[in-house]
């Protein structure tokens, strides 16, 4: 069982790195999946929420830290070492390796797991920018077989175990902002 899914796997990695691949993904999903490009995105979008948001979304910063913290540390600094999987740029001939494939480990993908965990912690309370975040994590893990650093089941795990951290921390923000609800005597009821 365990063998056909791998193989399955692998399938799907070279119709979506080779099959699928063109002149315009070839270009655009290297962009998308740069470390510092998301960095740098991550970091103004938490600033500008910091200046131009009310304050239950300035303290949503600090909880966005945490889930990525989480997310981040859970993949690569513990899973990763643990299931030891081997990166498909290091495993197989013939792909379309449009970046450098690093040293790590491939299971589960840390860029899935911290963009969907983002995703699903501004979904849970606020409805309309997680829709935005949704797509735009789903393009950061597919970016991530396009530029051959990891197979499909690699994000399909990181995103199950971002969305999880999400919802953790989305409940943790919901019970912190309801008790500074109480507190200050406003009503916390979330959107």
């Amino acid at each position: 069982m365990l063998e056909t899914l791998i193989q399955f796997d692998r399938v799907v990695f070279f119709f979506i790195n080779t099959t699928l691949a063109n002149p315009v993904t070839d270009f655009i999903m290297p962009i998308i999946t740069n470390d510092w490009g998301l960095r740098i995105l991550y970091a103004l979008a938490m600033f500008t929420i910091l200046v131009v948001g009310n304050a239950r979304l300035r303290w949503m910063v600090l909880f966005s830290v945490i889930a990525l913290l989480m997310t981040d540390q859970i993949a690569a600094g513990y899973l990763k070492p643990l299931i030891g999987r081997i990166r498909p740029c290091h495993a197989l001939m013939d792909i379309n390796l449009l970046i450098g494939c690093g040293g790590g480990h491939s299971m589960p993908s840390a860029h899935s797991a911290n963009a969907f965990g983002q995703a699903l912690l501004f979904f849970f309370h606020y409805r309309k920018a997680g829709w935005y975040l949704y797509t735009y994590a789903a393009l950061i893990a597919l970016s991530r077989v396009f530029v051959g650093v990891h197979y499909p089941g690699d994000i399909l795990v990181g995103a199950i175990l971002g969305s999880a951290i999400g919802v953790i921390v989305a409940v943790g923000y919901g019970a912190f902002d309801k008790a500074i609800g109480k507190s200050s005597g406003r009503d916390s009821a979330l959107t």
